[in-house]
């Protein structure tokens, strides 16, 4: 990836511009027999789309605060990249009442309306798909990104050294949000090319770092998997030797 990278936003331009047709993301959900693969390019279309959405629709701007209450999922990576092209800061499991706007999964509905600003909710259906009955007092993501521009342009310059990610009390500007990715990639041995294999929750940087950002620094990817206790000692083995996993942090 290149040196000069400061945002989330740069190192996947970097990504789309050194190998878009490689693999991204490859999210699994051992509840449901889940598996999706994003390419770097699929991932920076659904990325390019949200922040559309965020943007405009939404309206959002740089410094406004944005609830992500969602789980680890390749849909929330995408919302993580989505606020870094904007330069919103994601404030990960934040509290919905002290935020500018909210995106919530199915499952924290409730919680998310003590936010007085838009809210978006996502089914986290596979393929993306919609909510069957749109839930009160929120837009369906599955129905307002579809039509979102493939490309996107922020209407100001994002600032480096402007916050972008609140985590488990910890609050990182973008420029050191690389250089712990940059980090924690060196230190899981990732090199560009490396597949990790994680289950980590979202809710803390280690798991927002490899579920996502570390992979995403080193030039690799990531094997992000939703209820992987529910997987055997076997079936994690078959999964690690059927993706090519160079490395875990379970």
């Amino acid at each position: 990836m290149n040196a000069s990278d400061r945002t989330p936003a740069d190192l996947l331009r970097s990504a789309l511009a050194a190998d878009p047709a490689r693999p991204l993301v490859t999210f699994y959900d051992d509840a449901t027999g889940e598996r999706v693969e994003l390419s770097v390019a699929t991932f920076a279309n659904w990325v390019a789309k949200t922040a559309n959405l965020l943007q405009g629709d939404l309206a959002a701007e740089p410094g406004d605060r944005l609830a992500l209450l969602l789980p680890a999922h390749w849909q929330s990576a995408v919302w993580l990249l989505a606020c870094s092209s904007v330069g919103v800061v994601a404030d990960v499991q934040g509290d919905p009442a002290a935020a500018d706007l909210v995106v919530s999964g199915p499952d924290t509905l409730d919680r998310a309306r003590a936010c007085r600003g838009e809210r978006i909710a996502l089914a986290l259906r596979p393929l993306g798909g919609r909510f069957p009955q749109p839930p009160e007092g929120f837009a369906d993501y599955a129905v307002e990104v579809p039509g979102q521009g493939d490309r996107f342009s922020p209407y100001a310059p994002v600032d480096p050294a402007a916050p972008a990610l609140a985590v488990d009390g910890v609050e990182l500007t973008a420029d050191r949000l690389v250089a712990r990715a940059r980090e924690d990639a060196a230190e899981l041995g990732l090199t560009p090319g490396s597949r990790l294999l994680t289950g980590r929750s979202y809710d803390t940087w280690g798991g927002l770092s490899a579920g996502l950002f570390a992979p995403l620094a080193a030039g690799g990817s990531v094997v992000l998997c939703r209820h992987l206790g529910l997987l055997d000692a076997d079936g994690l083995a078959k999964r690690v030797e059927s993706e090519r996993v160079s490395g875990t942090a379970v």
